[in-house]
């Protein structure tokens, strides 16, 4: 039960407390130390699944952990760098980006509820080429905004990271559209 995939998985929502703690303190060496943190997050995030393949360790565990770790991951850290912090000259996610925030977040809500309605009719709901784009998005974005807050001068990885976001957005309506119109036709 406790591969070492699952080891991987269950590292990543180890780390999330860890990354809410570091981006609550927001000077530029811990902006640095949570964007490392976080891109090793992000590996797991790769290794669980290559590994569970590989050696043939694909488990009920894995496959219901997996998703709901990068969803802690990425609601986590989108709310972190929403928050306005007075001690933050950066504004990570203000304004108008919020929205790309939101949309990405009540997708990942929406799409779990699906998934949740639609598993005792034995209805699964596969990951789509899209949404693994879409995630990668995400995962870019996070990381570029975190990465900004180390390096406030450097103001090109901040549009970066608000780029990426308003992608991985406009992926989610689409993703998250998808998704939606396959559970409806299960529904009466």
């Amino acid at each position: 039960m406790l591969s070492l995939p699952n080891l991987l998985t269950l590292s990543r929502i180890v780390a999330v407390p860890l990354l809410v703690f570091l981006l609550w303190r927001p000077s530029p060496i811990d902006y640095l130390i949570t964007f490392v943190l976080y891109c090793l997050v992000g590996i797991t995030d790769y290794f669980d699944g290559y590994v569970a393949r590989v050696q043939g360790k694909i488990s009920r565990l894995g496959q219901f952990l997996d998703p709901i770790a990068d969803k802690i991951m990425v609601a986590a850290v989108l709310m972190m760098l929403i928050s306005s912090r007075k001690a933050n000259p950066v504004p990570e996610i203000d304004g108008l980006h919020i929205i790309a925030a939101l949309i990405i977040l009540l997708r990942e809500i929406i799409v779990s509820g699906l998934r949740e309605f639609l598993a005792p009719l034995n209805v699964s709901m596969p990951v789509s080429a899209l949404a693994k784009w879409k995630t990668t998005l995400q995962l870019v974005a996070l990381g570029a905004l975190i990465l900004s807050g180390a390096f406030p001068a450097h103001e090109w990885v901040h549009v970066t990271g608000l780029a990426c976001l308003w992608a991985a957005a406009a992926l989610t309506l689409i993703t998250g559209y998808d998704y939606l119109r396959a559970g409806l036709k299960h529904m009466d």
